[in-house]
């Protein structure tokens, strides 16, 4: 495990899907329930858990792999409306990482979320996981014109917090958080137990470390911030 020098960084942002929550057991669920309705065997969920960092067209993409633009655009459109009535059935902070926010918290240190994820779902998520008055900030998908990798979402969060960007850490699982963390100046940690499509590794992204879980996870923010022990 590589890691930052101590006392480098005073806050923390993270990508939402397959990073600070396990939000795959409901996302594939809906995968499965759709397939099923269209006469197909349903994805195994780890097969479907690798793709729900790229959202419901990804997933779809992956479940329906010989539909075209348009089929494709009307199950999103379905997708979303199922999804939507069963945001957090399952989704739960990943094991350990209620406990590091808990750290930062109370040593206040500001950590927030900077997603892909439209924010119709992103706010009811954290509200039902009891996020939503602990975040510095929350930036959606669809909050600006830009989405990442652009860095525009996590300058953006930066101006929420009041927070410097050379002083936060970005954490994804995905090429595009890394590039929008590098590009925006932030520390970057690659959250290698985040949902990556076969073929794909984090060891090709560019981040400054990587996470193999959310232990080594908490050990490099810890350090970073200088609340290790």
């Amino acid at each position: 495990m590589s890691s930052f020098p101590s006392a480098t960084y005073n806050a923390v942002l993270f990508d939402l899907d397959g990073t600070l929550v396990d939000t795959a057991p409901d996302m594939v669920a809906v995968l499965q329930s759709l397939q099923e309705d269209h006469g197909l065997e349903p994805a195994g969920y780890q097969d479907g858990r690798c793709y729900v960092s790229n959202g419901a067209v990804g997933l779809l993409r992956f479940g329906f792999p010989d539909r075209d633009d348009a089929a494709i655009e009307s199950l999103r459109l379905a997708y979303l409306e199922r999804y939507a009535d069963q945001l957090c059935v399952h989704s739960a902070v990943f094991a350990g990482l209620d406990a590091l926010v808990d750290r930062l918290d109370s040593n206040g240190l500001p950590w927030g979320v900077v997603t892909n994820k439209p924010q119709y779902l992103t706010d009811p998520l954290l509200v039902a996981l009891g996020l939503d008055q602990r975040v510095a900030c929350s930036v959606s998908g669809d909050t600006l014109p830009q989405r990442k990798p652009d860095p525009a979402p996590l300058h953006h969060a930066c101006q929420l917090a009041a927070i410097d960007a050379a002083r936060t850490l970005y954490v994804g699982d995905s090429s595009r958080d890394i590039d929008a963390g590098r590009a925006a100046g932030m520390g970057t940690i690659a959250a290698a137990y985040g949902y990556i499509a076969p073929g794909d590794s984090s060891a090709n992204w560019g981040a400054d470390v990587i996470a193999n879980d959310t232990q080594e996870l908490t050990q490099i923010v810890l350090k970073a911030v200088n609340l290790h022990t």
